[in-house]
């Protein structure tokens, strides 16, 4: 008789046939100013960045998590913040090289960087690219000097147009991160802003509307948006103009020209798994019997000091529950403006999909969705009202 000891699955715990691709996201949680529309971890920088001393917790931190992914390759690298361009080319080139030492990646693995046009150098970027990065994310979010300023940003439309003009020098693959529904935005000068986006002709365009989010400058003090007509027509005019410029409209925001999809942004939207590394960061990792999130704590130097100790307080980790995971993957899936095949679902969270048929059913007579037997996507009233159909999924 065997004596090794036999793991008792739990009654409607997933089952997974296969692991799902692995991503990489980096935090650096540093910025010249907040932006008081800004909900993500964010700290103003009052004096020299501890560069040196965050990479290093960086490095102890994926060193943490390798166990949980060992054999596992890496598709892509997301450098996120903050203003992760603040960082000196030196700082990213030490961690993505201290990365390549601790996992594998992919051959062609994408390998993105955010940038803010007020911190942009031409000289940086080629670093950048020379250190790895393949793909550059500039968040321009309006070329008018008004709306920018109404937003808190430390850049004007002209730097913005300067910080486009180096970084095509030097990416193929560049995405404009833009914004609509702005404090004062008529749909025109929404078009304008469009307009200016397109002449510069790059690769991926992300268009989002502002929303007033809990714990920013904006909820506690709340600026007048354009009414909800003008904000819908505005996401028409979007939508339009980019499908007009040959752009694919692949993600609620996100429009790709054919073949520069975010593979990394795909990859959470198809509910796949990615480490998350730095101050606030986030993750998630899938194991044959179970699906788990982990968390990193937000304050910078709370972080570094957990991560020299190596200890177990700079993290948070749980195993999400079954009854969530519909939900869950529903919320990151019904994005998708093409939708998903319904063997993803069972791949991704180890659920039938006759599980969610009584949702799915809800969601169709109400037209929110459409589907086959094998293929399911949100209709255009779907998107409209995105959150009231992913809510038909909470447990």
């Amino acid at each position: 008789m065997s004596s090794q000891p036999v793991t008792l699955r739990r009654p409607g715990a997933p089952k997974l046939a296969a692991l799902p691709p692995l991503a990489l996201y980096v935090h650096i949680p540093w910025c010249v100013r907040k932006c008081p529309y800004c909900d993500f971890n964010s700290h103003q920088r009052d004096d020299a960045l501890p560069e040196a001393a965050y990479v290093d917790a960086l490095v102890a931190d994926l060193e943490g998590l390798l166990p949980s992914v060992w054999g596992r390759r890496v598709s892509s690298v997301f450098i996120g913040g903050g203003t992760p361009s603040l960082f000196s080319v030196g700082a990213i080139e030490r961690l993505l090289s201290e990365v390549r030492a601790r996992v594998v990646l992919e051959p062609e693995a994408e390998v993105t960087l955010e940038a803010n046009p007020g911190t942009a150098e031409a000289a940086r970027f080629r670093g950048y690219r020379d250190a790895g990065v393949n793909r550059l994310s500039i968040g321009v979010q309006s070329f008018d000097d008004a709306m920018l300023q109404r937003l808190g940003r430390i850049h004007d439309g002209n730097e913005a147009r300067r910080a486009i003009e180096m970084a095509r020098g030097v990416f193929d693959n560049l995405n404009l991160d833009l914004m609509y529904g702005l404090p004062g935005q008529t749909p025109a000068m929404a078009r304008a802003d469009i307009a200016e986006a397109l002449r510069w002709e790059t690769a991926h365009l992300s268009a989002y509307q502002l929303t007033i989010e809990l714990n920013t400058a904006f909820y506690s003090k709340p600026p007048r948006l354009p009414e909800h007509d003008d904000c819908a027509d505005m996401q028409r005019m979007v939508e339009e103009s980019l499908a007009a410029a040959g752009f694919e409209h692949y993600e609620t925001s996100a429009f790709a020209r054919p073949g520069t999809r975010c593979r990394h942004n795909l990859n959470y939207w198809q509910f796949g798994d990615y480490l998350g590394i730095g101050a606030g960061a986030h993750g998630k990792v899938s194991f044959p019997d179970r699906v788990t999130r982990h968390a990193r704590i937000k304050q910078p130097r709370e972080y570094m000091v957990a991560a020299a100790r190596r200890g177990a307080s700079m993290m948070e980790d749980r195993t999400i529950h079954a009854k969530d995971l519909p939900f869950e993957f529903m919320l990151n899936a019904l994005r998708l403006v093409e939708g998903f095949d319904s063997e993803l679902y069972t791949a991704r969270t180890g659920l039938p999909i006759q599980g969610v048929e009584g949702a799915l059913a809800d969601a169709e007579a109400r037209g929110l969705i459409e589907r086959s037997a094998t293929h399911i996507r949100p209709t255009e009233r779907g998107r409209l009202f995105l959150n009231t159909l992913v809510e038909l999924f909470l447990p």
